[in-house]
């Protein structure tokens, strides 16, 4: 499937002076604040985000349009360190998922969802990494 939207809850935000951050918003067009459900740890100085079947669990990040997706997913695959040629199961895996945006639903965006255990790892209970 393919998507040139990103949604990002984490270290690739507005407003945090980090590389990758600075390349995406140089690289695609910010379409608005989003969230999507899921539950929301914080790992290390990062956050990651786990899917959830309950509508009550929210994480709360941005949108992006991707001005060249398959150059940028590739970059950015690199700095989440999954794909091919890392060793499984990476930290984090690349999935579609349902946004929401604006109180309504949009196709499904690209996002990447943490794929190590939690255990013992805090919850950030309001879905929002940047009141951790």
């Amino acid at each position: 499937m393919t998507s040139d939207l990103l949604f990002v809850y984490g270290t690739l935000m507005r407003g945090f002076d980090h590389p990758m951050a600075q390349l995406l918003s140089r690289s695609a067009d910010f379409i608005g604040e989003a969230h999507c459900t899921g539950r929301l740890y914080l790992i290390k100085h990062y956050p990651g985000l786990l899917r959830s079947d309950d509508p009550a669990e929210a994480v709360f990040g941005e949108l992006y349009r991707l001005r060249q997706p398959e150059a940028l997913l590739r970059e950015f695959d690199m700095y989440e360190a999954c794909g091919e040629g890392f060793a499984e199961p990476t930290e984090y895996i690349r999935q579609m998922l349902p946004v929401t945006l604006e109180g309504e639903v949009v196709s499904e965006a690209w996002t990447y969802i943490y794929n190590w255990p939690v255990t013992g790892l805090p919850r950030i209970a309001s879905g929002r990494f940047l009141e951790k």
